[in-house]
Order: structure tokens, then sequence, then C-alpha cells
């Protein structure tokens, strides 16, 4: 059944328009736009700014349920490595039914603060005991029945991951968890496309992910990439990269290239790819991941809060650059603060303002937002992250009468949702169509929460 709606004011790519009919198809896909004509009587009027849904491009949702908690000092060279211990901790504790409470609680949080969809870089696959299921993976199905719950767009990004280090050394007893051999990581990702397919569902989509190239040696991600081409030619595939400069390090010390260098020489990255992080690449490097076409998408919350350094958006996007967001370990759950950091981290090294502007995009909000949500989109997989024909209804209705907003140019809206502490002008969210928040009410925020903070004292507990 299509359904018509009458937008006081919708940002189409990089412009604004007024008084915009949108026609939405049964399938949740924008089916036809019209900036001239009026609406039929039976329109739905959507009262306020009307922007496009941002993409979550990277998430561990178990993740959540430390989040703050490692935020004390435990010696004077405190880094990423030693929050990974903690991690680890959580991850060997969390069993499906925790995973799903966790997510669900999470995924509300996001669809709340602007998020739309999210990619899962999900490398849970074994039970606490090392086991694996016979069937079904309950620790995939638990993300799946989240996503389910609370209406958010979901890309499960299954995670090859099998050794510890450069030169293929075991997983240690605490990340056995997360291994998976070659064969069954393919079965088991093409049991899940083969089952979407029949659906035919336009928001879940199944790609794949390899947790790093210190975690998946090279001929191992060579016959991955090969089998899942065969799987999905067009599958999104997402890989950790260059975060920290002890895996460069490593790296080089053991294959003699630096690990973006080694994964764009082996020739198999394209569109299709989302290099995460990509903190410690060189101006080199980040010209060539431009001209290979893979996204890159970064949380600079996460790589703040571990300490992993500044990602070069400014050079980035100068060389045509794709970047997307994503809300990672969970640090903070909000688009708008990813974006406003990303430019801030711009201006500290650049000491100048409006650094990532440019000159189809003088506003840095609106530049930022429809970029990111853009390629957001693609780099999940997904048709969203505009308000276009042939996208998903995937909508924030940004609220008018919030104090972020007051006597704001309609041009200046994005800028205000970043830089003015405008998430909570974030009214009502639209997925695929269907209203998940609307005057800022979650149907399912309460009985998650309550659920949530059972888990999580159960956690703290032991």
């Amino acid at each position: 059944m299509s359904r018509e709606y009458r937008l006081d004011f919708a940002l189409l790519g990089r412009a604004w328009a007024k008084d915009v009919r949108v026609a939405v198809d049964s399938a949740g896909l924008i089916s036809a736009i019209d900036a001239d004509a009026p609406a039929s009587s039976g329109a739905e009027r959507v009262s306020g700014y009307v922007v496009p849904g941002m993409p979550n491009g990277h998430s561990h949702a178990f993740q959540r349920a430390m989040a703050g908690d490692t935020e004390y000092r435990l010696s004077a060279r405190d880094s990423f490595w030693t929050w990974r211990q903690a991690m680890y901790a959580l991850a060997n504790r969390v069993a499906a039914e925790d995973l799903q409470v966790i997510a669900t609680q999470l995924f509300v949080e996001m669809l709340k603060a602007g998020y739309t969809s999210v990619g899962e870089f999900h490398y849970l696959h074994r039970r606490p005991d090392g086991g694996l299921e016979s069937g079904a993976n309950p620790l995939w199905d638990a993300i799946t029945a989240a996503a389910e719950a609370t209406g958010i767009s979901l890309t499960l990004l299954p995670t090859l991951y099998q050794t510890s280090d450069f030169g293929a050394k075991p997983l240690r007893a605490d990340q056995a968890r997360f291994q998976l051999d070659t064969e069954l990581f393919l079965r088991a990702v093409e049991e899940r496309v083969s089952s979407e397919r029949r659906l035919g569902s336009t928001h879940r989509r199944t790609g794949a992910a390899f947790h790093s190239l210190r975690a998946v040696p090279m001929e191992s991600l060579r016959n991955a990439v090969s089998g899942l081409a065969a799987i999905d030619p067009e599958m999104p595939l997402h890989i950790h990269i260059a975060e920290q400069r002890k895996e460069v390090a490593a790296c080089v010390a053991h294959t003699g290239r630096r690990p973006i260098e080694l994964l764009l020489e082996s020739g198999l990255v394209n569109r299709h790819w989302c290099l995460v992080h990509a903190t410690h690449a060189t101006p080199q490097e980040l010209d060539a991941i431009a001209a290979s076409c893979a996204a890159v998408c970064v949380s600079i919350s996460t790589e703040a809060n571990l300490g992993d350094g500044f990602f070069d958006a400014a050079r980035f996007l100068r060389a045509g650059g794709r970047i997307c967001v994503g809300s990672d370990s969970q640090a903070t759950v909000c688009p708008a603060e990813e974006l406003r950091w990303m430019e801030y981290q711009a201006r500290l090294r650049k000491r100048r303002r409006n650094v990532l502007a440019d000159k189809t995009a003088a506003h840095v909000g609106t530049r930022l937002w429809s970029h990111a949500a853009s390629e957001g989109g693609r780099a999940l997989g997904q048709p969203a992250g505009s308000i276009a024909v042939g996208s998903r209804a995937d909508w924030l209705v940004l609220d008018p009468r919030h104090p972020s907003m007051a006597g704001a140019a309609t041009e200046a809206v994005l800028d205000r949702l970043l830089f003015a502490g405008g998430s909570g002008a974030i009214r009502d969210v639209m997925v695929a169509g269907r209203w998940v928040v609307k005057e800022r009410r979650h149907p399912a925020e309460t009985a998650a929460l309550a659920a949530y903070r059972t888990l999580t004292d159960r956690l703290r507990a032991g």
C-alpha cells in the first residue's frame, strides 16, 4: 500500500526544498518526489525539517554494556591494548540472550539519536565455552531479533577472525569465541544471504567483515573474498585497518608493508569495501584508498576514547574519498557528535574554521551530513542515506520549536544540528516508511531499558 506525505521542508541532495510531496511504496521505498505539485487530500503532513537518517557504518553492539566503565587509570601507559583486556572479559561473559537485550537497548538509543540503519561488525560466534551451536547461530540471530524489535535497518557483518597477530599466531584463550574457519564462515554467510533473498526485505542485508590483517592471514583473506563474491558479487566487505601504531609496526615487521599498503597491493579492494578507522594512513595511502573507490568509516568518539589518533578527513575528502561514520564501541551513540568532531579535529590540525566545507556546500553541517549519510548507505549495501526516488524512506524530523533551531535559516538547520547541540531537536524517526520514534519516544524503550538494567546489574555483580 502506497502512502503519501507532504513535507514542510526536506533536504534533497544538498539543497532544501519546501512543500515537497513524497510517495512511499509498500516496501518502504520512495516512489515519487514532487516539489511543485500539491499533495492529495489524504497525504500525511510532516511539519519540521526532514533530513535523511544516518547509517551507522560500524558497531559492536555488545560493547554498549561496558561504555564508561574503563575511564580510570590502571597505569601511566593505559592504551587501546589495556582497554582490550576489559573488552575481552565482557565478550567472554555475554550469552546470546544477553546480547539481544544489549542490542535492543542500543538500537533504541541509535534510532532516537538519528541512526536509522546499522552495520553490526559481529565477531561473537561461539558459546562462552568455545563450542558451536548446531544449526542457526543464536548470537547472529540475537542481533537480527533486536533489529526486528526496534525497527532499525540492519546489515549484519559476520566477521572472520582466525589468528591473534601477524605471522599466523594462534588465537589466545580469550579470543576463542571469535574463531571460524573459512569454509564454515562462507557456508553460514551463504545460508543467511539465501534466506534474505527468499524474504525480499529492503531493510535487512548480510555482508561480511575481516577483523583485521593481524586476525586474517592474506591467504585466508583471498579465499574468503573469492567465496563471498560467488555468493553475492555486490556484498559489502568491511575491515579494521591501521587503527593503532603498534598494529602498523607489527605489519611492517612481518610483511615489509604497512597494512593499508599490503591490502591495496592485493588487488582485492574496490567500491564494495569499507576500511574502518585508517587512522594511521599516510597521505599516499589516503589518495590510494580514494582511487580504489572504497569507503572509510571513522568513529571519532571511539578513536578519541581509545587514544588511537587523528584521521585526516580534509585530505581524504579533497582526494574524492568516501567517508561514513559509526558508533563502534558505543562511547557515544550520536552521529551529530561524530561529524562535529570530524570537523573539530580538522580545525585543531589546521588552526582555522569550516575546514570540511567545499565549493558545492558552504555549510559544514549540510556537507558532512549529506555526504556521510549517502556514503554510509552505500557502505552498508542498503538503499539509504538520501531523500530520492528509489531510496528507502529513512527520515529524521527536526523540530523547529527546539531551542537549537530558534531563528535558524533553513540552510543552517544542519549546522545547528551539529554545532548547536541540536540532537535534541530530533522529534520523529521513520525507517522504511514506518514511524519508529514519535515525539521523541520509541514504543519499546521502557521495556528495553528495564531488561537492560537487570542485565547490567547482573554483569556487574558477577
